[in-house]
Formats: C-alpha cells, structure tokens, sequence
C-alpha cells in the first residue's frame, strides 16, 4: 500500500473537512501542517495527531520529505506557495480559485506543464455523483444540441464570514467575492459537462447585505458559449433561508436537472439515461477529489481537474466582473 505523506497548508475551515476525510484514508498520512497563526495550526495538529507545525511555508518546504500538498490559504497567497511548491516538485492540490486572476493562473498551468508537475485545483463538485452523472451524460450526447444552462447558488452569511477572515472582504486578496469564491464552483462543473467555453460575458454584481466590504455578495450573468448556447449564472451569500445549488442544462432532446439536497443527484427528462458513476468511491465529493488527488500522485491516473483545466472558469469569472463595472458585454479572455 503506497502511502503519500502529506502537508497541509492553512488550517481553516475547509481544511477541517479536507483532514476528516484523509484520517479515513489509510493511503494518506498528515505529516506536518502550516499556518501563520501557530495557536491555530497547533489546535489542527492536535485534534487530528500531527506530529510537527510550522508558521512558515517556506522552512515546512525544505524540512519535510513530503509526497503532496493541500493548500487551503487566501487567495492572494495561491500563486506565490503553488510557484514554489512546483520549483520544488512537490504534488499540490490547492482550493478554488487556482489564483486570483487568470494571468496568475495561466503562469502556473504553464509552469505545472513545463516542470512536468502535478498541480490540481480541488473544484470537488466535478467528483460530486450527481455533477458527474449529469457531466457525463451532457458530454456523450444524451441531450443532442444543448440551447441553454441556468445555474443558481443561493447561500446564506453571516457577518462572521468576512469577520473572522478579514481578507475575504478586501478585493486585493480575494480577487472578488461570492461569485469567484462559491459561484466559480457551478461554472467549473456546468462549462465541463457542456465541454464548452464562453466567449462573451454579460454580469451584474450587487452589495446588498454586506456595505462595508470590497467583494459583492450578489452576482447574476450570463456566458455566450463557443457552441452558441447560453449559460445563466445567480451566485449569492444573502439568500434567507439558504436554498440547494442547482444547475439546469436544456437540449434539444431532453434536460437535467441537478440538486445537492436533499443528497447530491440529477433527474432527467425527456431522455433515458444510464448514471454514470465517478472515478472514485468516496461518501462524499470532498473524500472522491483527495483520493483521485493521490492516485494521481501516485498512480499517474488522471485528476478530473489539473490546473489548466480549472482555466476557463476563471476566465468566465473575470469576464462577468469586467462587464459588471463596465457596464457593457465583455469578451472572454482565452486561455489556451
């Protein structure tokens, strides 16, 4: 049984759930964590038995003999640990976004090619049962022609969320808000499962609850896809009460419809379809993306989600927000 040791590095809330699921994994071991609030990292390390902390990325780097990192840090900070982590060519899997701007992400993508590194960005929902069901569906042709998509991520905050990690609120270190942080998540999986990209971008982004923060708690838009289809985004932390994420994906012979709640699937209409189920068994996507995350470490078995597949997401994204504050339809950068 190969065993990856791995660092994590952040010991926030995600990262919480990230190291439940690998004390289930007898394949991975925690060897070390990171974070620049020792109290922190060290409540981390103890209530999941790590043997060693750091407060610096860069000493845990040359210290340890490591098979992978998990990176769950702000955003500002993605692509300075993902450059080094490749120079060092140590495996790394990091959270939504890759980076904060898509010329960020592109340097890294080229540099994991380049260096021949495996760098992977834990979008889970494309491990999600439902999502991969849909996804494969839609990509094998189940639907025919598809016109259009609508995707809604209606989520509930409470001032502790910027509170209690003030660089969420700062657009320099978050790169935007809810739309780039939770909305990204939907347009990663709905632009795979069309296996299309967006060329044109129509977006409004709104403050309705939060005033006194940089980033939007509200944006709506919609992508003009290469295919000619329409791809309708709502990303919101103000709805009361929070609603189950949906995406709908309409074609010229049937539709699906996927929800998370009560438990994650997708129901078709119109068409018979046989799920498909994903790559990796796991309860939980969070569980299926860290175990396919190994096998890639260790096996050479494809991650559904290397860091340029993450691209066109983030180019959507920005794409949405240049025409919210200019006020016109913007074109989609490439990024091939």
């Amino acid at each position: 049984m190969s065993v990856v040791n791995m660092a994590f590095i952040g010991c926030g809330d995600i990262a919480q759930y990230m190291a439940w699921f690998a004390r289930f994994n007898r394949r991975i071991k925690i060897a070390a964590c990171c974070d620049r609030d020792l109290e922190r990292a060290s409540a981390f390390a103890k209530r999941f038995h790590i043997p060693r902390i750091y407060a610096d990325y860069t000493e845990l780097l040359a210290k340890e003999d490591l098979g992978a990192l998990y990176l769950a840090v702000p955003h500002h900070l993605h692509h300075d640990m993902l450059a080094e982590a490749i120079q060092a060519r140590i495996p790394v899997l990091v959270e939504k976004p890759i980076t904060r701007t898509l010329q960020e992400g592109m340097q890294i993508a080229e540099m994991a090619e380049q260096n021949q590194a495996r760098a992977g960005v834990n979008y889970q929902y494309r491990y999600d049962s439902g999502c991969y069901a849909m996804a494969m569906a839609v990509r094998g042709g189940a639907l025919g022609r598809v016109h259009y998509a609508r995707c809604n991520l209606a989520w509930h905050r409470e001032r502790e969320y910027f509170e209690q990690s003030g660089w969420r609120a700062q657009l320099e270190t978050a790169g935007g808000g809810t739309l780039i942080t939770q909305g990204s998540h939907l347009l990663d999986a709905a632009l795979w499962a069309l296996n299309d990209q967006a060329r044109s971008a129509m977006g409004y982004t709104s403050r309705r609850v939060f005033r006194d923060v940089q980033v939007e708690d509200l944006a709506q838009g919609t992508l003009e896809l290469e295919s000619g289809a329409l791809l309708q985004i709502s990303s919101a932390m103000v709805a009361n009460p929070e609603q189950p994420l949906t995406i709908e994906i309409y074609g010229e012979h049937g539709t699906a419809l996927y929800s998370d709640k009560p438990l994650p699937h997708v129901r078709f209409r119109g068409v018979r379809v046989r799920k498909a189920r994903p790559p990796v068994w796991g309860l939980h996507a969070l569980q299926r993306s860290l175990e396919a995350f190994r096998r890639w470490v260790v096996e050479g078995t494809p991650y559904l989600t290397p860091a340029r597949e993450s691209l066109p997401a983030l180019a959507a994204v920005e794409a949405l927000y240049r025409s919210a504050r200019s006020g016109r339809r913007e074109a989609v950068e490439g990024c091939e």
